[in-house]
């Protein structure tokens, strides 16, 4: 098997603005729409930052941080203390801080600022209603939305301990991406063997990203 590749672009701070789409008057003063799917840039320290996606945005119900407006992605995305912004609405500002990252099932909380967030169930196509924790078996087929390659599906192959193996398209900027079946979060995207949208693609479980979020004080996570 060939070492697996992470999917992590690093874009310089210039260039990033080449990828931001403006906004109007009237939508400046808005807050910025966010949700699972969303492209968000990480920055790095200097002129560089790494561009990635937004697995889900809610709230835990129960815990330390109950309440608390957060997102979740990849945790190969950024660390603690690193400052986030929207890719498409980056003219506003920062709008989260990583709270947490983790590299043994690869994924980060982000904590948002609910008062220049929106957060939405629906991006680009894939919509997020409620959490599902049971692996996905083949030949189910699963959906993501990506900053890279938007909409795409592909068929389980299978799912093995926290993760999943797809033939979704993946490629760089994707990491984070929200992995459904219909309305259902299943899990998402971090990574893709041999060949970027050739695949197969693989990610971490929709049960292992909620026993972590619970661990941590994110007890009992809503989409919003």
């Amino acid at each position: 098997m060939k070492k697996l590749t992470i999917l992590i672009a690093v874009v310089t701070a210039a260039m990033a603005s080449l990828i931001g789409i403006g906004v109007g008057t009237a939508d400046a003063a808005g807050k910025v729409p966010l949700g699972g799917g969303s492209g968000i840039l990480v920055l790095k320290g200097g002129n560089t930052a790494s561009a990635c996606t937004v697995t889900t945005v809610g709230r835990p119900t129960s815990g330390s941080h109950r309440g608390e407006l957060i997102a979740v992605t990849a945790g190969h995305c950024g660390k603690p203390g690193q400052r986030v912004l929207s890719e498409r609405y980056q003219q506003r500002g920062q709008i989260g801080t990583f709270a947490y990252s983790s590299s043994d099932i690869d994924i980060a909380v982000i904590k948002l600022d609910a008062s220049k967030v929106n957060p939405v169930r629906t991006v680009n196509g894939v919509t997020i209603r409620r959490i599902d924790t049971r692996a996905p078996q083949f030949p189910t087929v699963l959906c993501k939305t990506g900053r890279t390659t938007g909409k795409t599906c592909g068929v389980n192959w299978t799912s093995i301990g926290d993760r999943h193996i797809s033939q979704m398209c993946v490629i760089e900027g994707d990491s984070g991406s929200p992995v459904v079946v219909g309305d259902r979060l299943v899990g998402m995207v971090n990574a893709y063997y041999f060949l970027s949208c050739v695949g197969p693609e693989t990610g971490t479980s929709s049960k292992a990203i909620m026993k972590r979020l619970n661990r941590l004080g994110y007890g009992a996570f809503k989409p919003v």
